[in-house]
């Protein structure tokens, strides 16, 4: 084994700490429940917009109002 330089040794110890700094701090921030959160919300959101997805609801929205109103009617 080569002979290193304790210097360049250090320099190279301290690059990979920070490497896995800025690793650990990605994950921090991927795994942050307020950040999942959103990202569902915001899918969930450009989901329902979509123009078949948004009729499917209107439809399944007045046919559960109609079955409502017909349970009520027939008490």
């Amino acid at each position: 084994m080569a002979d290193r330089d304790p210097d360049t040794i250090k320099q190279e110890i301290d690059q990979a700490r920070e490497q896995l700094a800025t690793t650990v701090d990605l994950l921090a921030e991927r795994a942050n429940p307020r950040r999942i959160a959103d990202d569902v919300k915001a899918r969930v959101i450009e989901f329902v917009k979509k123009p078949a997805v948004a009729i499917s609801l209107v439809g399944l929205g007045g046919v559960a109002v109609l079955l409502v109103i017909r349970r009520i009617r027939n008490r």
